[in-house]
């Protein structure tokens, strides 16, 4: 079938099985093809081929609305939505989505990058449907993993409680990223082994009928029977418990079996939840034998054989580079304690847990948690180092002010992914981290500006003692400058200037240094010296070399990966204020108060005007400011 022709999956009604499990094999060898040369999610996508033909045969999208967990396993959902043919702009820049997103599509209800969302999106459009005395199916597909999410488990609870119609997609594949860990995991093991529950149940019901109901003492005898049998085929029933009918488990590679619990749950009152077993990464080798997540989201691979095509001889990635200075400090000092909320093999923890599995703990999708242990940990004088995402820290905020940050607790955070992120997009751009952690009180906010000062940021967040410390790091590569052999500690609260100058100021850190170094050579051919500072501690700022550069009264500029609106540079601004000098020219530069969409990160720092050439106009707009004041 020619997947370009799609336009609605309204085509779908009119297949067969045999019809459908030929479209099957065409969308797997599309997203193998293209996937290859754009990088994405192809295991997540690769093992919801059949659901998700079986969801939009069975039921009429965007009536009904079919609600993605997460969003990145929505590749198929597209294809069947009449976007098979931008599949080659992919996470690229003014390119297709790699997750849901509305503008695209009538199809696209929901949006989202972040899991365990789309139970309480669902009660949500379920209510709205209701209160509208509309007439539709709501239906979101959530992962095995995202179901250990505190959010999933808080709606579930509520949709139990208020019985309203929800089919909800118990998309089981055992994995998240990384492989699925907790109770709650081993009790959907169970489940899997357990077989058809529902029609054991269903049949129970029909023989149970047939005994006379002669008077109450029989009829509830009969009930207790069928409750204790209902506890013997299935352990633990956890979601009949919750207010749900449970369908399952149903293999979910196979039509009849999916077209035949989906038509009863569509007959069933009230929550339904369809437990449905897929194999993550199915019908390409490489993917399903993976067992590491290595296949949950990747760049460009090479068909045939399964390799990814990668630069040769690039520096250490900044995960591993944390990850793996921690390692090394982990063999001198036994309080270090290792977390990652579902992350080990993104945050490159594979070899701390290797060496030190008894000091490795991953929590799952849990960021809260994943918070507040760490700060239970520092209460007995452990040395917690929690590895996460700058984009999923924000679920997090709560605990780091209240749990960690209130006490005082000597918890370190590496903030890995800081900064814009590139193919994944808005919902992943680590850019808010700065503004919101900035106004916490006691937290020490640090970025290195390479690989080598990052390592000795590590061995200076381990040796501190006195609260939270957190230090941000981008994706990608460092630069490949040499590395000290010696660890050595880093004065809490210390610029450096990276380059004199008389004229005028570059403050900046991590990232964006070169940009500024770069200015300010092409300024210096025109006649400017600028200084350039690496102001690699956010919080606290480096207080006596920004009196030294007010007394100067040279024009300042701030660059930053991050939002301005509470950001380093307000922080500059605010103690130029505090202290009176209300005379220097200061200008800040950083992401503007936009969502930032996907692409690569030089296309979208050139498309919010973050470049070397723009710091060369800034700077010379402050020093015609300065000439006219002076």
């Amino acid at each position: 079938m020619d997947l370009m022709e799609i336009k609605d999956p309204s085509f779908l009604k009119g297949l067969s099985n045999k019809e459908l499990e030929a479209l099957s094999q065409d969308i797997r060898q599309f997203l193998i093809e293209n996937l290859s040369g754009t990088g994405g999610h192809i295991g997540p996508n690769l093992g919801v081929v059949e659901l998700t033909i079986a969801l939009h045969k069975c039921f009429d999208s965007p009536k009904d609305k079919i609600i993605w967990d997460v969003g990145h396993q929505s590749y198929v959902h597209k294809v069947l939505t009449g976007r098979a043919n931008q599949f080659d702009t992919l996470r690229q820049y003014k390119g297709l989505c790699g997750f849901p997103k509305m503008i695209e599509s009538e199809h696209d209800v929901w949006e989202t990058g972040h899991s365990s969302t789309s139970l309480s999106a669902a009660m949500g459009m379920a209510i709205a449907r209701d209160l509208k005395k509309e007439n539709s199916y709501v239906i979101p597909v959530i992962g095995d993993g995202a179901l250990t999410g505190g959010m999933a488990l808080e709606a579930l609870n509520h949709i139990g409680h208020e019985k309203k119609n929800m089919i909800v997609i118990l998309n089981d594949n055992e994995m998240s990223i990384a492989p699925n860990v907790g109770a709650l995991h081993n009790v959907l093991g169970r489940l899997r082994t357990a077989g058809k529950y529902q029609w054991v149940k269903d049949e129970l019901e029909v023989l149970l009928k047939k005994i006379p109901a002669v008077g109450g003492k029989l009829a509830s005898t009969a009930e207790r029977l069928k409750d204790s049998l209902k506890y013997l085929f299935v352990s633990g029933m956890f979601f009949e418990e919750m207010g749900f009918t449970y369908l399952g488990p149903v293999d979910g590679h196979n039509y009849e079996d999916l077209f035949e619990n989906l038509s009863y749950a569509k007959k069933t009152e009230g929550p339904v939840l369809l437990h449905v077993i897929t194999k993550k990464g199915k019908g390409y080798q490489p993917a399903e034998s993976d067992t590491t997540g290595t296949w949950h989201g990747t760049g460009p691979y090479k068909i045939d054989t399964g390799d990814f095509v990668k630069p040769v001889h690039t520096p250490p990635a900044w995960s591993k580079l944390v990850s793996e200075t921690v390692r090394r400090l982990a063999r001198e000092d036994e309080r270090i304690v290792a977390i990652t909320p579902a992350m080990p093999v993104g945050s490159k923890l594979e070899g701390f847990a290797s060496e030190f599995p008894e000091r490795m703990y991953d929590v799952g999708i849990a960021e809260q948690h994943a918070a507040t242990m760490a700060a239970g940990l520092a209460t007995q004088n452990m040395k917690p180092f929690l590895a996460i995402y700058s984009t999923f820290l924000q679920r997090a905020y709560d605990q780091v002010v209240h749990d960690i940050c209130r006490q005082n607790l000597n918890v370190f955070i590496g903030i890995d992914r800081a900064g814009l992120v590139g193919a994944d997009g808005e919902t992943h751009q680590g850019v808010f981290d700065i503004a919101f952690l900035r106004h916490v009180p006691n937290l020490v906010l640090m970025m290195p500006k390479d690989e080598n000062e990052g390592q000795n940021m590590v061995y200076t967040a381990v040796k501190y003692d006195d609260g939270p410390i957190a230090m941000r790091f981008p994706r990608g590569n460092g630069i490949g400058v040499p590395m000290d052999e010696k660890l050595r500690s880093i004065p809490i609260g210390t610029w450096e200037v990276l380059k004199p100058g008389r004229d005028a100021a570059i403050l900046t850190f991590g990232t964006t240094i070169p940009m500024a170094m770069e200015a300010a050579n092409i300024l210096e051919k025109q006649g400017y010296s600028i200084k350039v500072i690496n102001a690699r501690f956010i919080k606290p700022m480096d207080k006596k070399m920004l009196i030294e550069l007010f007394n100067e009264d040279i024009p300042i500029l701030t660059i930053e990966e991050a939002v301005l609106q509470g950001g380093f540079g307000s922080g500059v601004l605010e103690f130029a204020h505090e202290n009176s000098y209300h005379h220097i020219e200061i200008d800040r530069m950083g992401i503007p108060d936009q969502f930032i969409e996907h692409g690569s990160v030089d296309e979208l720092l050139k498309e919010i005007g973050m470049t070397a050439g723009a710091v060369v106009d800034r700077i010379n707009i402050l020093a015609r400011k300065k000439q006219k004041r002076a």
